[in-house]
Parts: C-alpha cells; structure tokens; sequence
C-alpha cells in the first residue's frame, strides 16, 4: 500500500508539471511513436538526445535507456540531435516504432567552448584553453567546483587548503605571476566576471556554485585567449557555465544525494604516557620535583581531538522547457562535520535559470540567479600542534579542584591557586570545546544577458550584461573565561563585512562570410564597481581590557573598453586579435590606464591538401599566441589606496595624553604615488591533435611568460614614508614550461568502453630582476614558528620565488645531522647570515593527472591520481619540536612538553640554533590516490524511476610520498597546524524521474 500511495503521488506531481510545462492537447490526428536512439558505431544508447517535431517546438528526450516516446502528427519528420553527432530527419510515414542510429561528428566532437564574451568551437579556437564537463561516473565528492578539475587540466594546479569542512584552494594557472598581489585566476561564472576577496565566515570562493549545477569549465591560460580580461587575467581565466533548460523538452526531476564518512589518515607519532614517563625518568633523575610533576595517565591527545565524522549531501534539480523558455532550477543541501571536533560546514544553496527567447529567437535572454546560507562553525587548528605536544601523562578531566571550577573540568598546567600557566600547553580538547566561533554567511548571484540579432542585419548582434554579486557574512566568537588558551580573560565579539561586486558590459559583434573568407569583429565597454565594508566589536568578558570597535569602508571600480577580430581563410587559417584598455582606481591618474594588446594565429594542418589522402590524423592543428596581461588585484594587505595616504585610527600606541586621558589619534598608512600596473607577457606556441577519427587525442603547449613591475611590500629606510615597509614596483620575474594532455578510448565495444586522460606540466619560475634591496638581500617572506619571527622563505634575483634560505647541515657517519654543526660556504672561518644558501623552493617543478574510467554494461569503475614532483616543505612541525634534552622536556616555568619520535633520531638537546637548517627543508614529491569509484546503473525501477544510479567511492585513500610530515600537500611550504585531509568512504545514489 506504501508503495503503490507513493508510485500514485509520484504520477500525480509529473503530471500536473506536465501540464503547466505543456497543456492538455487532445487533438485525435496525433500519433504516438516511441524509439530508441544509438551510438552508430558501438551500439551503445544515448542518454538525452533531443527528438524535435519539425516546424514545431514539440519534443522529448531520451531517458538512459536511449528510449523516447513522441505524440507526432503521422505526416510529420522528426530530427534526432546529439551534442557531437550529426543530426538526422526521420520521416514518421504512419510507422510507430523507430531506431534511429547517429554517427559522430568529427568537427562538431569539439564542441563549442565559452571564451571571453563569446562562444567559438574548439577546433577553431587559436589561444591555448582546455574546457571539459564534469565526468558524472568518476567525480568522487565534490563539496567545491575546484574538486572537480583538481588534477584534470594540464597547466592548472589545485591545492586545498587542509581538510576542514569547506575548505578552501589555492589554484595557479601556469605557476604565479606575482610576488604580494593576487595569483588567483579570474572566475567567471555564467560571465560574471566574480571578486577574488571572498565572503566573509566562507573559506572557499567558489563555495557559492553547488558543484551539481556546473555543466562545464573552460581554462584560458594563454595571453591571447585572456587578454580580451584585461588586467583581472594576468593569472589565467576560469569560466564555469552552470546547466540550463531545454526548449520544448518535458520536465525532468533529478536528485543527487550521498552519505560519507571521515577518519583521520596520519596522526604525528608521539610518545605515549608510558614511553614518556621513561624517558623522563632517565632525563630528571634524582630531581624528585621535577619527576613530581609526572602524571599517572597515558591519554593519546590526537585521539582527543579526531572524531569519525559523517557527512550528507543532497541536490534536487528540475529542468525542461515551454515554447520559448527553458528553464531549470535546483536546491541543494550540504552537512559536513570535520574530522577535528566541533568543525562543521552547513550549506543550502539554490539556483535558477531562464532563457527565453524573442521574435523568432533575434532575442535571447538568459536569466540566472543563484543563492548560499552558510553555517560554519571553526575549529581552532592550533589544538593539532598541542595534541602533539600535552604531556600524556595527564588526565583529559579532572573532579578536583581548581580544575572543576575554574576550567570547567579539564586537566590544565597552573602555576599557583586557580591560574593558568599561560607559557604551557593547554588541553586541546578544552580548547575546542570551550570555544565558538560561527560563522553565518549569505550570498546572491545575478545577471541578466540580452543578445539581440540585428532584424534588418542578422550578421550583426548586440549584447547587454547586467550582473552582481552581494555578500552578508558576520563571525560570531565567544570564549568563557573557563577556555585557559585564551588566558582565562574571555572574550566575546563579532566581525561583519558586508561587499558587492556590480557589473555592466555592452558589446556589438559583427560576423560576416565572404566567399572563402570569414570575418567576426567585437568591440565593447564594461563597467565594475567593488565595495566593501567592516564592522567588528570585541570585548573582554572579565572587563580587565578595553572593547575594540572597527569600522571601515573601501571600494574601487574598473572601467575598460575592449575589441576582438577573427579573421579565416580557406577555413584553415585562423587570426585573432584582441585588444583591452583598462582604468583602474587602485592607481594614481598618470598610472591608472593601461593597454593589453594580443594576437594568435591557428593552422589546421590537416585541411590543407596534401593531407586529404591522410589516414592517421583527423585533426591537427598549430597555434601561436602572444599577449599581455595585467595586474590590479593587489590583494586586502595592500588594499585599494596604495597611492595615497590613508588615514585610520586603531593604531597601537597612536593616543595623545590630554588631561590624564589618552585620546586615539589619526595616523596615515604608508603610500607610494609611482605605484603602476603589473604586466605580464606570454608567448605560446602549441599543437592540437587527434588520431584515428579523433579516438585519442592530445595537445601540447609551450610557454613563457614574463611578469614586469612586480608589486610588493619592500623595507625602505625610516623617516622616507609612514612605514618602514611601503608597497613598491620592484623587479621581473619569469615562468615557462610545457604541457601535455592525452585522452584516449582503449576499449570502444558494445559493452565494455575504456576512456583514459592523462596531463603533465612542466614550470619553471625564477625571478630575474629585484630593485630597491642591496644585490645579496634577498626580500623575506614567510615566517616560521621556530623561534618567532625567523623567515625561512625569500625572493631573490636568479632563484624561484619563496625559495627556502637556510644552513647547509653537517652530518655524522650515520647520516644524522650534527646539531649546530653547517657547512662555512664562503670560509671565512664563522657561520652567519652570509653562509645560508637558496635550497630549493615550495612549487612543484613537475604536476600529472590521470583518470581511468572503465564501464561494463551496467556497471562502472574509476579511478583519479594525480602527482606533484619537486616541491618541497619546511617542516616546521619537526623543528619546533626537535628539543629533546633537559631544556626541552622540562620547562623552568613548570610544565612537560611531549615529543615525536622523529626528534628522538636528530636528539638535539638545544644547546645551538637549528631552526634554518636545510634538515627540515623536506622533499614533499607525491603521488595521491584522490578517489576510486564503483558505481551500477539502473533503469525502470519500480516503474516510477526512469534511470539512477548507485556508487561507492574512497577518497583519499593513498599518498605515496618520502616526506616525514603528515601530508606532503603544503601549499605555502610552510608546515606548521595544517587541517589534516581525511580518508571518506561515500555512497552515492542518483535519480532521474
């Protein structure tokens, strides 16, 4: 009876979408023909081939089975279409039952690609880009849309930021072309050109696309396919169509859903509560009190803090189309809790797309809307570092006093009575649990196109974008005074930032075919606007500190005019040239215009003639690009008045007494006026090909690219600015490399296909100009935390950026590093700044990418990995726990730190400075196992389902690597606290109603 109400609801709601999508047409001269549509070539079934009523906008599409049934007039044709296949006509001619076979089309294969302002086909694109559709059989989870291009492309290289709940990525196109200013790629969405600053309480950009609604990604990497973006392109283009309706298609309900569960793969290995006692005891022999102080517990605190955790995720969609409207809209919900405890990212998005069209389609609209509500509660990382280091001899807990009282029951190091030992470890668990910090963030995305072809001029189309984005994200933290880590003070306060991004573009474009020649010219302006605001308050619950309140305003705006024109000859000779002029108000009036020109040439080889007899090559094609881009996204550090003196309140120590009162004075940030654009160029050269009518393809480009004018933030000397660090232009830098992409079909029967992908990237980064520092003074960068306020990374003339700046060891017979002992590099007899080298730096030299999906029938099996050679890691967590001797142990100030056994083979004892040692420059290569996927197809489930599918997937289950830390993946190089990556076991299951 269950089943039969639910079969029964089920029928009700597709008919009642049915008739609102359709109407009820009951005309008795229609006849009702069903088919089945296939692959020519492998008999396979095609899933969602449009079957169109000609001269009508009545149609269906096929169901996984490859199956449609269509109401058509008896005398009517009926045309069969398939993105990549040639579309046929089938006369209905009174017959019921049709199977209709479609053969590929070789030219159509390379299916149209979004570029900048425009659509073109991949075969006649001449920039260097790589587009590619989400592969719904080996995705694995993807709670980001980076998850879904990690590893896949040549050139792009995605790293996440740790394993929190929605984290976020690091993504380089090409390796960075910046020093202090953003390397982040332009991300446009359904061209909406987004802001790189993010949302506040969202750790990730790209959080607001539920990865369900993406139909496709398009990388431009090369200047002549991104300069047509100006200065926001200087890093590459990333542009993400989401999915839209079908015109005249039924309405189609799908659901996406999966349940995961998370463990912690590596933990640090620490000595545990019996271990310790003894290498104590050996330690502080004969020193009573100190042994005194030695618990009687064995508590592993990284089992403390690490929890399983589960995790759900499901999406709803509904798509089809009226007469003249395609529409589509979705709901998803996301509920991830992170591995440490009390993590937890909760996201609800929706989304909306109409496209309808005017007078016989001269006038398209698309209109799109997407929305997020955030619930992120954080976990803070620092308890990763204090597990490692509590001494396990100690209780979690504790009945007594003053523990039950004052720290609400949990174990802490105290000096005298009822107060922390604030120089000790705190009980990381305490940490966590008596700490809330959540976020709640909202996000809406909107814009409007308008295309309009021309009636008395149909070459000529005008285009109209209206766009924004609006942001609301507010952190909330409350800390009792029982949390000993924040120093029994207590704390209580929130932070808002509230932004937008607007837009508006209008372009004309003008396409014209001329016997053996085509012209297609663009020219246009846009408009952006960015704002954002602050608000915080924070106080102190035990009222012994002053409430800080901050409130700051800033925006800036882009105006640009831009220009394309593609021109082709014989349709096989191919130019394009682009040109942008951007204003940018980061920059002063003399500096704040700039012009990026760009130009690439295509020959399709094997249209020429004396390839027509060519059997191995169906495609073959040779580019050539150069371009410039530029740079003005100079990031929150640098803000977006670095031309002029700023003046703010909140500086520590800028009060004037006047009457015993100490009053807040205004003091200027620091400004450089000569401030000017970053540039950077890029020459490209390249080949596309395919073999055996395009059954394996590939491509492989070359690259350099050279970025003047680099901004970053320099020492100057005192008294020349308000700030002994002002941000300059300050040199070049270079990147070149090659890349390479493959994909092929192995197996291609009836019922077993084999599909294989496989990208390699080359990149070599050097900076080759620094001005405004001495020629051995290298520009510091990233601190570590062994011994505060030490760099252990740095730019220098002939050395990659970040490069590592460290001691070379000296080592025993055995390999063990001698502490304190480095080689004299310039022998003179002392080791000092002058003697540390430039040792390799954190970016990966080589970056691979391979996917195998192989499917059998019904059932499927995938697999991801990809590989990072070259990079290298600061273990900062092995330095900073490298002291195993008296002083190490033992704190004067009365407490036990814990150690990892890796301390125990160096056995430095602290009696010298080992911090900048090239023994913790570790070699980070790796090879990681991102997921391996099973999955079985079915269809006609209970009569109500046409098709679904049910998956498992491990993600993360391997990484193969020789670095001593716990992941190898340490974007900055630097680690120290990373949010471990969980192993996830997934199920999935898809719907399709």
């Amino acid at each position: 009876m269950k089943y039969n109400h639910f079969k029964l609801k089920l029928r009700a709601f597709v008919a009642v979408l049915a008739m609102l999508a359709f109407g009820i047409n009951a005309n008795a001269q229609q006849t009702s023909v069903s088919g089945i549509v296939k692959d020519a070539k492998t008999g396979e079934t095609i899933l969602g081939a449009s079957i169109l009523e000609k001269g009508t906008s009545k149609g269906v599409i096929t169901n996984m089975d490859g199956e449609f049934t269509i109401s058509a007039s008896p005398n009517a044709t009926l045309v069969i279409k398939y993105l990549g296949y040639l579309s046929v006509e089938v006369p209905v001619a009174g017959k019921t039952k049709i199977t209709v076979q479609l053969h590929e089309d070789a030219i159509a294969l390379g299916e149209v690609v979004a570029i900048g302002y425009a659509t073109v086909k991949k075969n006649d694109a001449t920039g260097s880009l790589t587009s590619i559709k989400p592969d719904k059989l080996n995705k694995g989870l993807t709670t980001n849309a980076q998850d879904m291009i990690t590893g896949k492309i040549a050139g792009v290289n995605v790293v996440s930021d740790g394993g929190a709940p929605g984290a976020g990525a690091k993504i380089r196109i090409r390796g960075g072309s910046s020093l202090n200013a953003s390397n982040d790629p332009l991300i446009v969405i359904d061209g909406l050109a987004m802001d790189n600053e993010g949302i506040k309480g969202v750790s990730n950009l790209l959080s607001t696309i539920n990865p369900n609604d993406i139909e496709s990604f398009t990388v431009l990497k090369d200047a002549s396919a991104t300069a047509i973006y100006g200065s926001r392109a200087s890093n590459g283009v990333i542009i993400i169509t989401t999915k839209k309706g079908e015109k005249g298609a039924k309405p189609r309900v799908s659901y996406d859903g999966n349940v995961s569960m998370s463990v912690v793969g590596k933990t640090l290995d620490v000595m545990n509560g019996n271990q310790f006692r003894d290498y104590a005891n050996k330690l502080y022999a004969g020193q009573t009190g100190t042994l005194s102080k030695l618990g009687t517990e064995s508590t592993d605190w990284q089992r403390q803090i690490y929890q399983t955790a589960i995790n759900h995720d499901h999406n709803i969609s509904i798509m089809g189309g009226l007469k003249n409207m395609p529409y589509r809209a979705s709901f998803g919900y996301t509920n991830q809790d992170g591995i440490i405890k009390t993590s937890n990212f909760e996201r609800y998005t929706g989304s909306v797309n109409l496209n309808p069209s005017f007078f016989d389609d001269h006038l398209k609209v698309s209109l799109n809307a997407k929305g997020m509500y955030v619930n992120n509660r954080y976990a803070d990382t620092g308890v990763i570092g204090a597990a490692a280091s509590m001494d396990p001899t100690q209780p979690v807990t504790s009945t007594q006093e003053p523990y039950k009282t004052t720290f609400a029951g949990y174990w802490q190091w105290i000096t005298t009575g009822t107060t922390w030992n604030s120089l000790s470890v705190a009980n990381p668990l305490a940490t966590l649990n008596l700490k809330k910090d959540i976020a709640h963030s909202k996000d809406f995305i909107g814009n409007a196109e308008f295309d309009y072809k021309v009636h008395f001029l149909p070459e000529l189309r005008a285009h109209l974008s209206l766009g924004t984005e609006i942001s609301d994200g507010k952190q909330n933290l409350f800390i009792p005074t029982t949390n000993a880590s924040d120093g029994q003070v207590g704390r209580t306060g929130y932070e808002k930032i509230y932004k937008y991004n607007r837009s508006l573009s209008y372009y004309m474009n003008y396409a014209k075919e001329i016997g053996v020649q085509k012209f297609d010219v663009m020219a246009g302006y846009e408009w952006q606007h960015f704002y954002r605001s602050l608000n915080s308050h924070y106080s102190a619950l035990d009222l012994t500190t002053n409430t800080t309140n901050n409130v700051f305003k800033t925006e800036s705006y882009l105006v640009s005019f831009f220009g394309r024109a593609n021109y082709t000859l014989l349709e096989r000779y191919l130019l394009t040239a682009t040109i942008r002029n951007d204003r940018s108000s980061r920059f002063a009036k003399e500096n704040r215009s700039s012009l990026f020109p760009s130009l690439a040439f295509a020959w399709k080889i094997n249209e020429e003639g004396f390839m027509k007899n060519n059997t191995i090559f169906s495609d073959l094609k040779l580019r050539l690009g150069y371009g410039e881009t530029g740079q003005q996204n100079l990031g929150s550090d640098i803000g977006d008045y670095p031309y002029i003196p700023v003046y703010v309140t909140n500086i520590e120590g800028a009060t004037y007494p006047i009457d015993g009162n100490y009053i807040q004075t205004y003091r200027p940030n620091p400004y450089n006026k000569k401030l000017k654009w970053e540039t950077t160029t890029t020459y490209n050269a390249g080949i596309d090909w395919g073999l055996l009518n395009n059954r394996i393809t590939g491509s492989i480009d070359g690259y350099y690219r050279a970025t003047d004018n680099l901004i970053s933030r320099v020492n100057v000397a005192a008294g020349t600015n308000f700030s002994n660090i002002v941000t300059q232009n300050i040199g070049s830098l270079e990147n070149k490399g090659i890349e390479f992409t493959l994909t092929g079909k192995a197996i291609s029967t009836k019922d077993l296909t084999w599909d294989i992908s496989y990208n390699a990237t080359y990149n070599y980064n050097k900076i080759t100009k620094l001005t405004g520092t001495g020629a051995s003074t290298p520009v510091a960068d990233r601190n570590i935390s062994s011994g505060t306020g030490n760099y252990v990374e740095v730019h220098q003339v002939g050395f990659p950026a970040y490069s590592f700046f460290v001691y070379e060891q000296v080592y025993d017979r055995n390999h063990n590093p001698i502490e304190g002992l480095y080689v004299d590099r310039n022998g003179d007899g002392k080791i000092n700044d002058a003697d540390r080298y430039y040792y390799h730096n954190p970016a990966p030299d080589v970056t691979m990418g391979l996917s195998s999906k192989l499917v059998y029938k019904e059932f499927d099996f995938g697999v991801t990995l990809r590989a990072s050679l070259g990079n290298y890691v600061y273990n900062d967590v092995a330095a900073n726990k490298a002291n195993v001797g008296a002083s190490g142990v033992w704190s004067t100030s009365g407490f036990f730190v814990n150690k990892p056994i890796s301390a125990m083979e160096t056995n430095f004892v602290g009696r010298t400075n080992w911090y900048f040692s090239d023994f913790y420059v570790q070699n980070a290569s790796f090879v990681r196992v991102d997921n391996i996927t099973v999955g079985y197809t079915f269809k006609n489930l209970f009569h109500a389902i046409s098709s679904g599918r049910l998956s498992a997937t491990v993600q993360n289950p391997f990484v193969f690597t020789k670095y001593k830390g716990l992941d190898p993946e340490v974007f900055t190089g630097v680690d120290n606290n990373i949010y471990p990556r969980p192993i996830m076991a997934v199920i999935g299951l898809s719907l399709n109603f």
